[in-house]
């Protein structure tokens, strides 16, 4: 069992940046890809980004390359979330999420690990 507890979100201007964090504890031993999904109102969960537990291989969802950037500590078992140039339809829950079977597998969101989820808003 992995817990994963999520924070940084709040709200913030369009243009301007936010750092998401999430902390992993449990079975931090398993080699866990982690990644982050997010869910706008009235909206289906989407998947935002995801790294290996090497930090070798990421993905991104097409609308956030070149702005978001995910990157994890192993020996702190976290994983963080830098979002720059926000623009308000990123205003949504931001949920951080683990897969053992690697981010690849992570990207498809049929996960058992998953935060509670921290509230993004991007004002215009």
């Amino acid at each position: 069992q992995v817990q994963l507890v999520e924070s940084g979100g709040r709200l913030v201007q369009a243009g301007g940046s936010l750092r998401l964090s999430c902390a992993a504890s449990g079975r931090t031993d398993s080699r866990y890809a982690l990644g982050w999904f997010r869910r706008a109102p009235g909206q289906e969960r989407e998947f935002v980004a995801a790294i290996s537990w090497s930090g070798a291989i990421t993905y991104y969802q097409e609308s956030v390359k070149g702005r978001f950037t995910i990157s994890r500590d192993n020996a702190k078992n976290t994983v963080d979330l830098q979002m720059n140039s926000l623009k308000p339809e990123d205003t949504a829950v931001y949920y951080c999420a683990a897969d053992p079977r690697g981010a690849g597998a992570l990207r498809l969101g049929d996960l058992d690990y998953w935060g509670q989820g921290t509230q993004v808003t991007v004002s215009s």
